[in-house]
């Protein structure tokens, strides 16, 4: 395995990372590393729990010089709170580099002057038609999730995005999956490009390996599966952490605790601490009683098998964004992940609302709404916000049922000739999306008659339709976040859109 040494990082940056617990490279971060170094285009297919962010920022880091008040690259998130918290953890890095960091939607110092810039597309775009940004300096391109940013807002502002970036320039983008619209994206604007890692195809099947979200910090996570596992007949749990200090941090936790941690093959303890999976299998290898358990996920198929082949009774705690790439591991890897612990059998009561989540789960992209819960789950456990979310619902429901007859019947009553109001819908014809199911899906949540809505436009990544503008935003209200051909739709009031600078080199206007 090489170091980061050997992958040319600087060593002042090597320090940074280790000082984050990133001591040694995953094999996402080996490959991808002098990619972003040479400032070739570069395609990620992978999401947070590999390594992904180290790939490209430690890349980046090391070829850009730090500017003066230039900004030299532009990170794309999902959300403001993702884009804060990705601008958090470089900032960690860039306080040996020199470069500045910032982001758009929170507390940040001087944006416009930031080496590198995190903001959501919609926010970047603001705040460049404000002409407080811009991006005729930038020499990267970061699209940091894109599926997530395609599930809650759609892709089409990154297109508006890429229209000012200066031509010639490095783009980076990860993608956990790669989606068909974030292919067609790829196809028509990213050129040139080396994707990693490649796909693997007829893997065997190997077994199963159950997972836990928690939020962070993960320690109370890992306490409570020990307690389970040992409770359920393990005689030892093998705990797997990424570094020896955060080996150290979670043994001396669960030690404060009761269960006393020590050295994989040590009798006289319950919970054995590991991180070289090698060398902890060899001490563990024919052990009876033996659970595993990974406090943090393993960042490659190679290290997932080698944790969790040792045994059946095994667990993986997750952060609420990683659950895509445990999910995508799994699949690569052959094993079959599944939630820990399994639900248990549903009375008549509550079958129906069980059904109603399961068909959710097996059918919907629920990942990018995990990211946008995240923060919640940090005040609040996510089996509450789950309720939570559940009685919105039926609420929601409840009062449809009794409410969409009223409404219809007032929108019908309006006098004179109706005024219209544009709506701005993020799914579009290469979602499937037909002028029909616009329509019932406008009349179904909405609860307005067919008479309320006019005319509608499908077009290619999102679609624009008229309604009366009495019930304009009970319509943003009601289809805003609902699935729409399996897409989570964004719905907003249509806004004219600034028209792109020339590309050479001038800020837009």
């Amino acid at each position: 395995m090489k170091s980061f040494e050997d992958l040319s990082v600087l060593p002042e940056l090597t320090e940074a990372l280790a000082a984050e617990g990133i001591e040694t490279p995953t094999p996402l971060q080996e490959a991808a590393l002098p990619v972003v170094g040479r400032g070739n285009n570069i395609v990620l297919a992978a999401g947070p729990g590999s390594g992904v962010f180290g790939a490209w920022v430690a890349g980046l880091l090391g070829r850009l010089e730090p500017s003066a008040n230039t900004l030299q690259a532009v990170v794309l998130c999902a959300t403001a709170d993702a884009a804060d918290r990705l601008a958090e953890s470089a900032a960690r890095l860039t306080a040996v580099t020199g470069h500045t960091v910032a982001a758009l939607g929170s507390a940040w110092v001087l944006p416009d002057r930031a080496d590198l810039l995190f903001s959501t597309p919609g926010g970047l775009l603001a705040s460049m038609e404000a002409g407080s940004i811009d991006l005729s300096s930038v020499e990267v391109l970061v699209v940091d999730q894109a599926q997530l940013i395609e599930n809650l807002t759609g892709l089409a502002e990154i297109e508006r995005v890429l229209e000012y970036l200066p031509s010639g320039r490095q783009r980076i983008l990860t993608s956990l999956p790669v989606t068909a619209g974030v292919q067609d994206l790829l196809d028509r604007h990213f050129k040139r490009t080396i994707t990693i890692p490649t796909p693997e195809t007829g893997v065997p099947k190997r077994g199963q390996v159950r997972f836990r979200i928690a939020p962070e910090p993960t320690e109370a996570a890992a306490l409570s599966i020990v307690d389970e596992l040992i409770s359920d007949g393990a005689r030892h749990v093998l705990v797997f952490c990424r570094s020896e200090d955060r080996a150290a941090d979670v043994g001396d936790y669960l030690t404060l605790h009761g269960f006393v941690a020590g050295a994989p093959g040590d009798p006289s303890v319950p919970v054995w601490l590991g991180v070289d999976a090698l060398e902890a299998r060899a001490a563990a290898e024919g052990v009876e009683g033996l659970a595993v358990l990974s406090c943090d996920p393993p960042a490659d198929p190679d290290t997932l098998d080698r944790r969790h082949s040792l045994t059946d009774n095994g667990v993986v705690v997750v952060l609420p964004r990683e659950t895509a790439h445990i999910r995508a591991l799994g699949k690569r890897t052959g094993y079959d992940t599944v939630p820990f612990p399994p639900p248990s059998k549903a009375d008549d009561a509550t079958a129906q609302i069980r059904a109603m989540l399961t068909r959710a789960l097996e059918d919907e992209d629920t990942t990018a709404y995990l990211s946008v819960l995240e923060p919640i789950f940090r005040e609040h456990d996510p089996a509450e916000v789950a309720a939570a979310a559940v009685a919105l619902l039926r609420k929601k429901k409840n009062v449809s049922e009794h409410d969409s007859a009223g409404r219809a019947t007032a929108a019908s009553r309006a006098t004179g000739t109706p005024a219209w109001s544009k709506l701005f819908v993020g799914v579009g014809e290469r979602d499937g999306l037909t002028k029909g199911d616009l329509l019932g899906a406008i009349t179904g949540e909405a609860g307005v008659g067919g008479e309320a809505v006019g005319r509608i436009d499908i077009k290619e990544s999102h679609s624009v339709v008229e309604v009366h503008e009495q019930v304009a935003r009970t319509v943003i209200q009601s289809l805003n976040g609902t699935s729409i051909h399996g897409r989570a739709a964004r719905v907003d009031f249509d806004r004219p859109r600034g028209k792109a600078p020339p590309r050479k080199g001038r800020s837009p206007r």
